[in-house]
């Protein structure tokens, strides 16, 4: 799975060992310096910026999830009621299930929205669809994301090689997962994951104790990022707190703690003085929901659970003696919000997938505690976003970003990282295609999909492109290119099985209830009635009405934990280079 060749190991060598050493001189100085206030954005940085700013405008009237209204609702509740209501209230069925930082960040919003147009902020004014709370929202995603963007043109002015780091800033920026489930569906990903990248960033630059403050900070916004703080605290342990030799360092261990429980007190302290803790916990994890998603995310279990259909099946024709759960026989196959019980195999339960989960994680963590570089963050970081969403308990689609953003930023590496990423791009953007469903938007993104993918292969193809060497890695290259073949017939599949369908449903209900049940994020209860109820009780719906779910589901799925499995490999096998740069550093 790894392609080496002399132009691979030139452009690792240059690409590592500068961040690197950077990254391992560590610092105590939280690193915001004046230079974040004044840089030059060249010409063509402005011309992406205006045409994604254009487009994101055009979109202001597009189809919009009910996670829309979600937010206005959490401005709502930001401004109206109480903190000590916040966690509490239930004037809508959805309620704020967000971190502190997202509940003050919503607060701070709902200042001006009430200004614009007081019925935004009204508690009781549920549904609220005029046109001023439509562009005043979409417009706060686009003002935002320029965190994100602040932060990739950082990324550029820091690089070892400026021009390849564009294409790969640029690739970020205008990522179709943001314009889809951004500035589409609605939610605020690319202002967060702006953060993420900052705390990267900083990581980077060796400002490792500014790193660690940010990722603390992005806790506290959003918490699926929990996922990535093992790889985190083995890092900021192992690099800023640790000698090489492992004598440890007091001062910027304590710098290092005080600075994140700090940003924690700020964060949870007003709740725990008023004894909201449990609530506030209750509202973050809920624990009703089953292993699947209403809509299979793309994972390992969605593998899992087309495999227990198919043994089903064969058990229904054959006859053959295989003992079924009779409970079993419909849950899994539309997707229910409560348990997941499988027919043939056994049940997997949530004790199972968090073992799974850190066992994986545990892989990558020695590895990265071995060889303590910001690059091998980088990929332990990735890795271990990645085993969360395969191995999870009821993973979200939409957590796919959680993978996609910090892998883009190891594309350019060499070959066998950029075959990776594009596979990866591939399946995990299609993945995110069931959630717009109005033709439209449906049309907008493919397109802006299909001419995303092509922008960012061609230049970075040209540049690390390594013919394969052995009869292994030309099988290996020919099935992955059938796979990604695949991906037109799969959309040719998807997009004719409705008008193949004998008997047509009643697309209203339908769509309405595809939207509620496929809009929640990760963390959240937002399918308040299992799929299979509705599409039993929906007139002229078929037992097939969701066979294109499935499909999509499966073979991106069988992409993904390719991709992550050959992430793995390139990651454990690649030779170690942390004592060769501290010697250079010497």
């Amino acid at each position: 799975m790894d392609e080496d060749g002399p132009q691979a190991q030139a452009s690792l060598k240059k690409s590592t060992s500068m961040n690197s050493i950077k990254s391992s001189e560590s610092t105590g100085s939280i690193g915001f310096s004046k230079s974040w206030l004044s840089w030059d954005i060249l010409p063509s940085e402005w011309d992406i910026f205006w045409l994604s700013t254009a487009l994101k405008l055009l979109l202001f009237p597009s189809y919009r999830s009910t996670d829309f209204e979600v937010h206005r609702n959490w401005l709502a509740i930001t401004h109206t009621l109480p903190m000590s209501k916040w966690y509490y209230d239930t004037t809508s069925e959805w309620t704020l299930d967000y971190p502190p930082f997202f509940a003050y960040f919503e607060k701070f919003l709902s200042i001006p929205a009430s200004l614009i147009d007081p019925k935004i902020v009204d508690l009781n004014n549920l549904n609220y669809d005029a046109w001023s709370v439509i562009a005043y929202q979409r417009s706060t995603v686009i003002l935002t994301e320029l965190v994100l963007g602040i932060v990739l043109l950082k990324f550029i002015r820091g690089s070892v090689e400026p021009p390849i780091q564009r294409i790969v800033s640029a690739s970020i920026f205008l990522h179709p997962g943001f314009l889809i489930v951004d500035h589409i569906h609605f939610q605020y990903n690319g202002f967060m994951y702006g953060i993420l990248l900052w705390s990267i960033l900083m990581a980077r630059n060796g400002n490792k104790l500014a790193s660690g403050i940010l990722f603390a900070v992005l806790l506290n916004f959003k918490h699926i990022y929990m996922y990535l703080a093992p790889a985190y605290f083995v890092y900021l342990l192992r690099s800023f707190c640790l000698s090489p030799t492992g004598q440890i360092h007091i001062k910027n261990f304590l710098s290092l703690a005080n600075a994140v429980i700090t940003v924690f007190v700020v964060s949870l302290g007003p709740f725990a003085l008023m004894g909201q803790i449990p609530q506030l916990l209750s509202r973050l994890f809920p624990f009703t929901r089953g292993l699947n998603h209403a809509y299979w995310a793309p994972n390992f279990w969605a593998l899992v659970t087309a495999t227990d259909r198919v043994l089903l099946k064969y058990a229904q024709l054959t006859g053959a003696e295989i003992t079924i759960n009779e409970s079993g026989v419909a849950s899994s196959s539309r997707g229910l919000v409560g348990d997941t019980v499988f027919a043939v195999l056994p049940n997997v339960k949530p004790v199972h997938t968090f073992v799974i989960t850190i066992v994986f994680q545990l892989i990558w963590l020695f590895k990265l505690w071995r060889n303590p570089t910001y690059k091998s963050f980088l990929t332990a970081l990735t890795l271990s976003g990645w085993t969360s969403f395969l191995f999870g308990w009821h993973v979200h689609e939409k957590a796919v970003l959680l993978v996609l953003i910090p892998l883009s930023l190891l594309a350019a590496e060499r070959q066998a990282y950029f075959r990776t990423f594009v596979l990866a791009s591939v399946a995990g953007v299609f993945s995110l295609f069931p959630l717009i469903f109005t033709p439209t938007e449906s049309i907008i993104k493919v397109i802006y999909s299909t001419i995303w993918i092509a922008a960012v292969y061609i230049p970075i193809s040209r540049r690390v492109y390594e013919y394969p060497k052995s009869i292994t890695y030309v099988i290996m290259d020919t099935l992955e290119k059938v796979y990604l073949a695949g991906f037109p017939l799969l959309f040719l599949f998807v997009s004719a099985f409705p008008l193949m369908r004998i008997q047509q449903p009643s697309v209203t209900n339908v769509a309405t209830s595809l939207e509620t049940c496929v809009s929640a994020d990760p963390l959240d209860i937002s399918c308040p009635e299992p799929l299979a109820t509705v599409v039993q009780s929906t007139p002229g719906v078929s037992a097939l009405e969701f066979l294109p779910l499935m499909a999509t589901s499966i073979y991106c799925a069988v992409g993904l934990v390719w991709s992550f499995m050959r992430l793995g490999f390139i990651y454990l096998h690649e030779e170690s280079t942390y004592q060769g740069q501290l010697s250079e550093i010497k």
